[in-house]
């Protein structure tokens, strides 16, 4: 019996072989001409990531230094997606909930929930209600109030953050959150870079990259691991065609070719548009999924046995011997372990990982950039340090051109951390913070995000705040997250658009509406601006200069100031309204808690922002002994052998994270679904299947099955053995228990699946 069919026919077609051009200029035309007023989003571009302008609501790339960026287009095409989806024309008044119940909002696809427009107040669905009905935001925040201060304690309240909140906003927040009594402040982090975090402050003494933008032209060799930069981070590629100019050699290390790899024009010069594309890669090892951590260690052992043969001309043993540890216990390691048997669990032919190795035995300055497709693995921890254990054997790290390179997805994802958003910030950071708003913090670590998960399931995690974000579909276990949150007393949410976590509610549920990043934000005090943190760990400033579209909109601080003062009442000594009037108080408070800030209020208003202090950087490594650490890191093929798949979850490059643009990913050749499953064409033959076919895949784990049915099979080029579906869809299959070992990070890229036929896609 079918349950589900495809809501949409895939349409196929060969994937592009350039990424960005004249193709990207005109999807942005189109996107700004179909979203909002063309003269107001082409205005609003000329100050995207502009010094005097507004941080990219998207990804986390760093800009140029303020004197080398461009006035034309210092953005990328998804860049510009995301600012004319914020400043949509279109807009959710009380009458769209008088006519669409949460039933009927439900049937709908989250692409079309979004596209309805901005939310222009605050709306409450009260328990037992069908519909959305507006409410005040003084008697939305009485109610908020009522209900945390009901809690048998504060614990029993989840305060979740998205990657967009600024600084202000973030350190506000989670001050609240402890004056309140908890550190359940879990982050959009925990799902994504919280792996390397953990391996990094582990291996170099900070979970941060260790270079800035301008390091990566002087790079000998770029090796880019488990990252698609043409959709992920595009500005990215500007950076690796300059290097490619230089001379530098590009490594891709993917179960997926991916376009933005192979060739691209740049969208800044017209004579690219035409004329020949810069080749990205030199060289492509598509690696098994979860193949990477055997492909470092073939690699490894290829330059041990190269340093065997020519004694200091490999290996910077000056560099190990001043500044490392754990040296002979890796070479020993490394000398124990099966070549072969590593080249075949990597799923990479023998002679390209010679390649591979080759340009790193010859090569000194070398960069490695990874992102989700190595931090979302069982193993994710393992397969950091082992790249850390690379660049350190070769010295390279803490100088030009080399270092470690984690790809932050979200636009202040980065800066929130920094801000003290995690549930178990170290006990100098919560000494200062008591000292800074004269109370005492709580000591008992909070939970992360799948721990929030499982507490919601489990009836502890009675009141789930999500601040920003669309956790119900970004969090893994999609069913467990339904359950969870639909058992709450209470979820409520700051948002600028309509998304499924306002409809998988609790027994009552709020929606805050919120300033967006390119809005202007006026208080009693004047003009405030905001304040990001990039990748590569530069703070600047931003400040949108556009009308807000609603009058009742208020500003993330303004939020997080006004819900303060609600449920800590008037005894709480903070000056909550003062800095939500004036943002320079917020920042004078980040700078007594949080070393780097210093002088924030005056450093911030120079052009281009300033760099926080970065040890690994300087080869001042903040460890116990101040050493960077070499470590042996076992392989653990856990996998089950009756199980024929291993599946993983990627973006389409019409997506920013859960917010889906369209149906249409342009480089991969996919268009008009999202429902598809892509699958290696000799797969393919062995299950009969053709393209267009209907599938359901089954994962099991720990004896618990989860369904996704209705899929369409693509024939690509995959790694065989492996498939891939999109995020957030395929998170219905990554279970709860299965992540990282360490730092708990959902394994959506490594999800063991059985897979069935269920009819022809010819049949339809």
């Amino acid at each position: 019996m079918i349950t589900m069919r495809p809501k949409r026919k895939v349409k196929i077609s060969a994937p592009a072989e350039t990424a960005a051009g004249l193709k990207s200029i005109q999807t942005v035309a189109y996107r700004i001409w179909e979203e909002t007023h063309v003269g107001k989003g082409v205005k609003t571009l000329f100050k995207l990531n502009q010094p005097n302008g507004f941080d990219c609501p998207s990804c986390a790339w760093p800009d140029p230094d303020a004197n080398k960026v461009s006035k034309i287009a210092e953005y990328c095409e998804n860049g510009a997606k995301a600012v004319a989806w914020e400043g949509s024309a279109n807009t959710i008044e009380p009458s769209f909930f008088e006519q669409y119940s949460i039933n009927d909002l439900l049937e709908k696809s989250d692409h079309w929930l979004e596209k309805q427009g901005r939310l222009t107040q605050p709306m409450v669905l009260k328990a037992g209600d069908t519909h959305y009905s507006p409410i005040t935001w003084e008697a939305a925040f009485s109610h908020i109030a009522a209900q945390l201060q009901v809690l048998d304690h504060a614990d029993q309240a989840i305060f979740y953050t998205s990657g967009r909140t600024s600084n202000e906003a973030a350190f506000l927040y989670q001050c609240f959150v402890r004056q309140f009594g908890t550190n359940n402040l879990p982050d959009c982090s925990n799902m994504c870079h919280e792996a390397s975090g953990k391996a990094l402050t582990n291996t170099v003494g900070i979970g941060k990259a260790s270079v800035v933008l301008n390091d990566i032209p002087k790079a000998d060799v770029l090796i880019v691991m488990g990252q698609n930069p043409g959709t992920n981070a595009p500005r990215m590629l500007t950076a690796m065609e300059e290097l490619k100019n230089n001379g530098g050699k590009i490594i891709s290390v993917n179960p997926l070719p991916e376009t933005g790899l192979l060739q691209f024009r740049h969208p800044q010069k017209p004579w690219e548009w035409i004329g020949k594309p810069t080749s990205i890669h030199d060289l492509h090892l598509q690696v098994k999924v979860n193949g990477d951590l055997p492909l470092l260690k073939a690699l490894l052992k290829m330059l041990l046995e190269a340093e065997k043969k020519a004694p200091g001309e490999v290996i910077d043993t000056a560099f190990i011997a001043e500044y490392t540890v754990g040296y002979e216990a890796l070479c020993q390691h490394i000398a124990e372990i099966d070549l072969a048997e590593m080249i075949l669990e990597s799923g990479v032919p023998e002679k390209q990982i010679r390649e591979a190795a080759s340009l790193l035995i010859e090569k000194k300055n070398i960069i490695i950039a990874w992102a989700m497709g190595i931090t979302q693995h069982r193993n994710a921890e393992n397969t950091i340090r082992e790249i850390v254990n690379i660049l350190l054997l070769k010295g390279a790290i803490g100088k030009p051109g080399a270092g470690t390179l984690p790809v932050r997805g979200h636009s202040n994802v980065q800066g929130d951390r920094t801000m003290g958003v995690w549930e178990k910030m170290p006990d100098s950071f919560m000494q200062r913070l008591g000292n800074a708003f004269n109370f005492n913090p709580p000591t008992k670590e909070g939970v992360h995000a799948v721990g929030a998960i499982q507490a919601m399931v489990e009836g502890k995690g009675k009141v789930f705040m999500g601040m920003g974000g669309n956790f119900a579909l970004a969090a893994p276990d999609t069913q467990k997250v339904f359950k969870g949150l639909k058992q709450c007393e209470l979820t409520f949410h700051v948002s600028t658009k309509l998304n499924r976590s306002h409809l998988i509610h609790g027994k009552t549920a709020l929606i805050l509406p919120c300033l967006g990043r390119t809005e202007e934000d006026l208080s009693n005090h004047g003009a405030q601006f905001v304040s990001t943190e990039d990748t590569a760990g530069r703070v600047r400033r931003s400040h949108g200069d556009l009308k807000p579209i609603s009058p009742d909109l208020k500003s993330e601080v303004a939020i997080v100031c006004d819900m303060a003062r609600a449920v800590l009442g008037n005894a709480n000594v903070t000056d909550w309204e003062g800095m939500s009037n004036d943002y320079s108080l917020i920042r004078d408070k980040i700078a007594e808690v949080i070393p780097g800030f210093e002088d924030y209020n005056e450093r911030i208003k120079v052009a281009g922002g300033f760099y926080l202090p970065n040890g690994a950087r300087e080869r001042n490594f903040n460890t116990p002994n101040n050493k960077a650490r070499i470590t042996v890191n076992p392989v653990n093929f856990n996998k089950n052998p009756e199980t024929p798949f291993i599946l993983m979850t990627v973006r389409s490059h019409d997506q920013f994270n859960t917010t889906i643009y369209g149906y249409d990913d342009r480089y991969r050749g996919i268009s008009n679904s999202r429902e598809v499953v892509m699958m290696n064409k000799k797969d393919m033959i062995n299950y009969g299947c053709e393209a267009g076919d209907v599938v359901k895949l089954t994962s099991i784990f720990e004896g618990e099955k989860r369904i996704l049915e209705g899929f369409q099979v693509v024939p690509y080029d995959i790694s065989p053995g492996c498939l891939s579906v999109y995020f957030p869809e395929g998170n219905v299959l990554v279970a709860l228990g299965n992540n990282s070992e360490e730092s708990h990070c959902p394994a959506s890229k490594y999800i063991e699946v059985f897979l069935e036929k269920i009819y022809n896609g010819s049949d339809e």
